[in-house]
């Protein structure tokens, strides 16, 4: 392996684990989002729970 091939595979680990950790920050703020600022007592389809949704959605799209 040539040092520019060895330079391009760390960099594409790199960059897979990068996408890892941003799919695992999404799940964990997601959670985060249902358990402490979502109502429990709030319905699938209340103005509280679309923006729940609408939150989450706009940080994954972020995060990807």
């Amino acid at each position: 392996m040539t040092e520019e091939q060895e330079c391009s595979a760390v960099l594409q680990q790199i960059s897979a684990i990068r996408g890892a950790i941003n799919g695992l920050m999404v799940e964990i703020l997601e959670d985060e989002v249902k358990l402490h600022i979502l109502s429990p007592t709030a319905r699938a389809n209340s103005e509280q729970a679309r923006a729940a949704d609408e939150l989450i959605e706009v940080l994954r799209t972020y995060l990807k």
